[in-house]
């Protein structure tokens, strides 16, 4: 009897097709003047948001009617599904908004609430990071994170401050003190370097599954670790309080020990 691929070829194939798609929807507004919108939560969202989102979401319905879609823009739908499509169709959208390359269109499918594929694709650069099983690739080749065990030596990055509460910020500028040097924004770039082993730690507050789960399969077929920062596996959830991505072993102890409240 042969084993079931974690994802089938079929729905790799239209992950490929909705990150080409939405990047045809995102590239014209790209350093346009493009018309802001507050959502509820006071972040911005633009027509390139709402379009490169809706896009993804027709694809998926023509193509497989039965699997959930959970989506930053539009919500979610048949969430009990075996297959769920989780899309982010611009994480960084302050940086796409102000003319920077840090952003990106997320895209994850979970398989009875487990993350089997992950993408991450600029669609402006045309770099574009996979996940799938035990191989991540930046444009089809292979990639790893760091080898980097000390601390001292690490590169930290992390999206947002303002996503920190005080004693979250605290333990944060604990873990700052230790590494080598720290940068603050890049969203979903800073996964792909955290895989493509340019940095090594990635520590996030307060955030939503549309963030992290396109970013798990690449990062840990990298070589890299994905917790809360208690050092506990990441569960199916629609938000994270905490999460750290290390590139190995070494480093997410290091981490965990200063970032943990149980520390």
């Amino acid at each position: 009897m042969t084993h079931e691929p974690d994802c089938p070829p079929p729905y790799m194939a239209l992950a490929h097709a909705m990150a080409d798609a939405a990047a045809s929807v995102i590239r014209p507004h790209f350093r346009k003047r493009v018309v802001v919108d507050a959502k509820a939560d006071s972040s911005p969202v633009t027509i390139a948001d709402r379009d490169a989102e809706a896009t993804m979401r027709r694809m998926i319905e023509a193509q497989f009617p039965n699997h959930g879609i959970r989506g930053e823009e539009f919500g979610a739908c048949r969430t009990d599904a075996e297959w769920v499509w989780v899309l982010d169709p611009i994480d960084g959208t302050k940086s796409f908004i102000s003319g920077s390359l840090a952003f990106g269109t997320q895209i994850a499918l979970l398989h009875r609430g487990k993350p089997v594929l992950g993408m991450i694709n600029q669609p402006i650069t045309g770099e574009r990071w996979f996940g799938i099983g035990s191989s991540a690739t930046l444009n089809e080749e292979p990639i790893r994170t760091s080898e980097k065990t000390a601390l001292g030596e690490a590169i930290l990055y992390t999206s947002a401050l303002e996503q920190f509460d005080r004693a979250r910020h605290e333990r944060f500028d604990a873990l700052t003190a230790k590494v080598r040097f720290t940068r603050i924004s890049h969203d979903c770039y800073a996964a792909g370097l955290l895989a493509l082993g340019g940095i090594d730690l990635l520590v996030e507050s307060n955030v939503f599954d549309y963030d992290i789960l396109p970013q798990m399969p690449i990062i840990l077929a990298a070589g890299g670790i994905v917790t809360d920062w208690d050092g506990q596996p990441l569960a199916d959830a629609t938000r994270y309080d905490t999460v750290l991505m290390a590139a190995n072993a070494d480093l997410h102890r290091a981490a965990v020990k200063i970032l943990s409240r149980l520390g």
